[in-house]
């Protein structure tokens, strides 16, 4: 694990010129991480950003609410079957588990849990992995566990662009740790660096 930290470039200086869907894992401590990330969005970025966080099945999430008060980009939870679109953050509802088809859909799953959860983020990032292969750009934050894991590793196979949030600065290090040591990542940073990250590469993407 060690290696990986020290030998991978820091998130803010990692060009994206690729990107088309960006994918976002977290748990305990993503509301904290998300709320730097997410407000950097201009509200000119070209590419969804879809986003699983751990969330309790019972009743309904409040991260849209949440989030659409900070964000210059729409906030949406998504529905089984829409169509992503950019300039949009898509959040998983709860109790689903939340895929991205290859035809630029949604597809929601009630498939048990994974991790311990549902939704969980290892479907998302594998699913994403298969239908945008090096277009995508997948993100570990903060979190409990080893829930994302092998997603990152789906990602790094599919020849896609890996960051992950520096264990030492994230709330929780577990979930960012065990990516780094499945997948090695293409970057690493704070989430205020991944913040800088994604909001040169909707500006640079949006010219």
């Amino acid at each position: 694990m060690v290696p990986a930290m020290l030998t991978s470039p820091r998130a803010a200086s990692l060009p994206l010129p690729r990107v088309r869907v960006v994918v976002i894992g977290t748990s305990a401590g993503g509301i904290v991480a998300l709320r730097t990330i997410l407000p950097a969005l201009p509200a000119e970025t070209p590419f969804p950003v879809v986003v699983v966080l751990h969330v309790s099945p019972g009743g309904p999430s409040a991260l849209v609410e949440v989030f659409a008060r900070q964000c210059a980009v729409a906030i949406r939870e998504v529905t089984d079957k829409e169509p992503m679109a950019g300039g949009t953050v898509w959040f998983a509802p709860p109790d689903y588990h939340l895929l991205v088809e290859a035809s630029g859909t949604f597809s929601l799953s009630t498939e048990g849990p994974v991790n311990y959860s549902r939704p969980a983020v290892d479907p998302l990032f594998e699913s994403a992995a298969s239908a945008y292969g090096r277009a995508l750009v997948g993100i570990v934050l903060t979190g409990s566990g080893e829930d994302g894991a092998l997603g990152a590793a789906a990602v790094r196979e599919a020849g896609g662009v890996l960051v992950v949030e520096d264990p030492a600065s994230a709330e929780y290090p577990d979930m960012p740790a065990a990516a780094i040591a499945c997948a090695r990542p293409d970057a690493i940073g704070s989430a205020a660096e991944i913040a800088e990250m994604l909001r040169s590469a909707a500006l640079a993407r949006a010219r």
